[in-house]
């Protein structure tokens, strides 16, 4: 399990989740699972400790697998 440390960066990855870039330059996230997309950050950069899609760390459930 992902954990904040209070120094502004996570130990760990969080699971089951990916995020993407929008169009208009927002990042979203999605999830791994049933592919439904989640909350869009609002803030600049990326939400931390999230995949970025496609990362080579995607499970058998992630979006780039779904046809296979």
């Amino acid at each position: 399990m992902a954990k904040n440390t209070g120094d502004d960066f996570r130990r760990g990855a969080v699971s089951g989740r990916t995020q993407f870039k929008r169009p208009d330059g927002l990042w979203q996230k999605r999830d791994e699972h049933n592919g439904r997309v989640m909350e869009v950050k609002q803030t600049p950069g990326p939400f931390k400790g999230v995949a970025k899609e496609p990362d080579g760390r995607d499970t058998p459930k992630s979006p780039e697998n779904w046809d296979k």
